[in-house]
């Protein structure tokens, strides 16, 4: 299997994006390559006006075992400026994906290892296989988990990231649960169910009042609770009333109807695509 065929894209009738990892031979381990494919996906995700929720997941037996050895090893011989040119790649990637205008999804199974657990803990949510295992293990290698440090911090805490980023320890679904890095540990065969009841559950509610109510936790996260922060979150509620979608919201709740949102579902157009 080649990078060609490394991520795979596409758009269902519903409007849901679905994000594949695809190189199963090597547990979805990303590369130069790899990254930069997904960066383009992202970006093509946050343009489609027809993407209201991105799934991201992967084929085989592991969601992502961080970087590709092969990739490792040209690293290694790197100059410093390659390195720093290689990692704001890196960075730009995750960064990409935490900040997409869509509620974004993980779907975890098998082995999260490295950088993998970055693509989990840059997602909204995540929801994970009872048997998945975890493990920051960038010390083992005499590095450190950098570029995730940012997104992973911010999902398990700070004393919990001290001692998972210091001990390189190997860790259960069932203590991510605990951590914040899964939303919620399943079956494996309840893993796919479970991500369909979420998709769902977001595609029911207006599409616009959900993009702007995941920036709005984004914007007001770790604010004091002030006037100026009162003030902001009063004139986004009087905007979004009187919105386009707001109107059509109160209208429908109103009239005892369906909103238009809800009665346009599968008109959406699929898309497959090699990212």
């Amino acid at each position: 299997m080649t990078n060609e065929t490394a991520v795979l894209l596409s758009v269902d009738e519903r409007g849901v994006a679905h994000l594949c990892l695809n190189r199963p031979e090597v547990h979805n381990a990303f590369d130069d390559i790899v990254i930069q494919e997904l960066i383009e996906a992202l970006n093509e995700v946050s343009e489609n006006k027809a993407a209201k929720v991105l799934v991201l997941s992967a084929n085989g037996k592991s969601f992502c075992a961080g970087a590709d050895l092969n990739w490792m090893r040209k690293m290694a011989a790197y100059s410093y400026e390659e390195n720093k040119k290689d990692a704001d790649q890196l960075a730009r990637l995750f960064s990409t994906l935490y900040h997409l205008n869509k509620p974004t999804l993980a779907k975890v199974q098998g082995s999260v290892f490295g950088g993998g657990v970055g693509l989990v803990a840059c997602c909204d949510m995540a929801i994970g296989s009872k048997l998945s295992k975890f493990c920051l293990s960038e010390v083992k290698l005499g590095l450190v988990p950098a570029t995730i440090s940012p997104y992973v911090v911010e999902a398990i805490g700070p004393r919990q990231a001290k001692r998972y980023f210091t001990t390189a320890e190997v860790f259960s679904s069932r203590r991510a649960r605990r951590l914040g890095l899964l939303s919620e540990a399943v079956s494996e065969d309840e893993l796919d169910q479970t991500v369909d009841n979420i998709v769902s559950a977001i595609l029911n509610n207006g599409p616009v009042a959900v993009a702007s109510a995941k920036a709005l936790v984004n914007e007001i996260k770790y604010q004091a609770i002030d006037q100026a922060l009162i003030n902001s979150t009063s004139e986004l509620i009087a905007s979004v009333r009187v919105s386009d979608e707001g109107q059509e919201g109160l209208s429908a709740f109103l009239e005892k109807r369906q909103p238009s949102w809800k009665t346009n579902q599968g008109s959406a157009v699929n898309t497959n695509s090699k990212a």
